[in-house]
């Protein structure tokens, strides 16, 4: 996958983030949530996988998507993280807001 795609004039870029660990059940996706809308500028989704896996994408100017990116990896203070994977997309401009999407 292209590591940094930007199309020409775009300022936005899309990451599709996912995180393994303690990351149910201690309100995550609530954190992932509340903490995207208070950036600003951020669109996306947040939603668990299995078990212990949370899946996120993110749309925004690089400097709030790399703020978010870091914000998911260190999660609510009752979280553990084991394990990160973050692919960069092009963006889509598809979302309206940020939120919380259904388990899967």
């Amino acid at each position: 996958m292209n590591q940094n795609p930007k199309p020409d004039g775009d300022p936005n870029v899309r990451a599709h983030i996912w995180v393994k660990g303690r990351v149910q059940g201690v309100g995550f996706r609530a954190h992932v949530e509340y903490s995207a809308r208070q950036m600003g500028g951020l669109t996306g989704w947040v939603r668990n996988v299995g078990d212990d896996t949370v899946e996120a994408v993110a749309e925004g100017e690089r400097p709030q998507v790399e703020r978010f990116i870091q914000m998911i990896k260190d999660g609510p203070r009752a979280s553990r993280v084991n394990e990160s994977k973050v692919e960069w997309e092009n963006p889509t401009g598809e979302f309206v807001q940020f939120g919380v999407r259904r388990s899967i």
